[in-house]
């Protein structure tokens, strides 16, 4: 009888060591960056999204998608109001963090501007800097694109030199860049002036108590749009051959 009883502990160890060793590690992805990215809240039939919101079904149950981009803020108040430290003080070694600024920056308020040369430039560079710090892996984004064509029936440029410079820090850097900006354009410019429209905050009034008047914004994205986004933002991941490619679903 003691026999068997020690058989069967020595068993139940075995089997947890086993178990344990053979656990899947869970890969948490954070995010960080302004509306256009961050959770909307959808109560009252709220049609707005970010592009971030609607990226967990791409993933497998092995990744963990912790969405920290906040409406309206840039480079310098997303750090200044204490988001960045809630972020990276949670990161840990191997994790990813998205980074995307830019549509905020150019905001005249002192609170949020900054210039794209100097102190957005610097910005950047810090996100970076303290994501590798912790062992853990920056994914630099360009900022989409807003809505807004010209009579040649073509996007103007509506964010200068913020979106260089990311692409200039990431060679920089030598950090993963997935450029939003150049492929939101190819799909916007693709659909046209009219058709574009569906994927932005084209809202008839009545449709959400939130929106009495109904509204017409060519920034942010409703569902439809966001979960497009999503999906170039996926795209994007396998063609700089990103290791998170591991973690879509198949």
């Amino acid at each position: 009888m003691m026999i068997s009883k020690t058989y069967a502990f020595l068993f139940s160890i075995a089997l947890l060591a086993m178990l344990a060793f053979t656990q899947v590690k869970k890969t948490t992805v954070y995010s960080i960056g302004d509306s256009t990215m961050s959770k909307a809240n959808t109560a009252d039939n709220y049609p707005g999204r970010g592009w971030m919101q609607m990226i967990n079904p791409f993933f497998d149950e092995n990744t963990v998608i912790v969405n920290q981009a906040a409406s309206g803020r840039s480079s310098k108040s997303f750090r200044d109001e204490g988001l960045w430290n809630k972020v990276i003080s949670r990161v840990k070694s191997g994790d990813y963090v998205f980074i995307q600024f830019g549509h905020n920056d150019a905001k005249p308020d002192s609170l949020r501007h900054t210039d794209p040369q100097t102190s957005f430039k610097d910005n950047i560079r810090n996100y970076v800097n303290e994501v590798k710090a912790k062992g853990a892996n920056p994914i630099l984004f360009t900022s989409i694109v807003r809505r807004s064509f010209g009579s040649d029936g073509k996007l103007k440029d509506t964010h200068g030199e913020y979106v260089t410079v990311v692409r200039e820090l990431a060679k920089e850097m030598q950090v993963p860049l997935i450029d939003l900006n150049m492929m939101s354009a190819e799909m916007v410019e693709e659909q046209g002036p009219e058709a574009s429209k569906k994927l932005y905050m084209y809202v008839e009034p009545g449709v959400t108590p939130k929106l009495p008047k109904g509204k017409k914004d060519d920034t942010h994205l409703n569902e439809y749009g966001a979960s497009k986004i999503a999906e170039l933002a996926v795209q994007g991941l396998k063609d700089i051959n990103s290791p998170l490619v591991m973690n879509l679903k198949k």
